[in-house]
């Protein structure tokens, strides 16, 4: 008889996080956008995040119009969320001929192990979450972080082009919740700051 392997415990994030999915084109009649989003999964381990990560479809693969929302547990991908209300995104625009050559898949991943390892953010608190949205002549990812103070969240942008391992050619644009919601747009917006 042998004995039993040990089990290795698995990694913690600092985090738990939460996948949401939407797609606005199978909205019902009389459905609200937050009735038409769907939780996936949440998870609180790195092996847990590859275990889901590695089971839906790469972001290029969903429809047009569709979204996949990488949230900390307990904030909701929406302005209005207490956490988000004040805040802000950066935006990355994706012309559809690098979709084909796979970068929206890349960045998407990118910005998502620097969200959940941590690393855009030095405190911990400022980034929400992210979206990847798909559409017809370009894509979008967008990092969401809690307030809209120039330091900070130049540091953040900074940091998320350095995950992204993109050129100094590359602009991010940053534009405020505020302006969206009064707006009801999510990405024709004044730019506050680029970097």
């Amino acid at each position: 008889m042998t004995a039993a392997t040990p089990e290795i415990p698995k990694q913690k994030l600092h985090n738990d996080w939460t996948l949401f999915f939407d797609n606005p084109r199978a909205q019902k009649e009389g459905e609200t956008w937050l009735q038409n989003l769907k939780p996936c999964s949440t998870f609180d381990t790195v092996e847990d995040f590859w275990s889901l990560f590695n089971n839906v479809l790469p972001a290029s693969r969903l429809g047009p119009g569709c979204n996949y929302h990488l949230f900390k547990k307990g904030v909701m991908p929406m302005w209005e969320d207490k956490k988000n209300e004040h805040g802000g995104k950066w935006i990355i625009t994706i012309p559809k001929q690098d979709r084909q050559k796979g970068k929206v898949d890349e960045w998407w991943l990118y910005t998502v192990l620097a969200m959940i390892g941590e690393t855009m953010d030095e405190s911990g608190l400022e980034v929400c979450g992210a979206v990847v949205s798909i559409r017809k002549s370009q894509d979008r990812i967008a990092l969401w972080v809690k307030g809209v103070e120039e330091k900070e969240c130049i540091k953040v942008g900074t940091r998320w082009k350095v995950a992204l391992e993109v050129s100094d050619r590359t602009t991010l644009k940053f534009q405020s919740h505020r302006d969206a919601a009064k707006n009801n747009s999510s990405f024709k917006n004044q730019n506050l700051y680029e970097c």
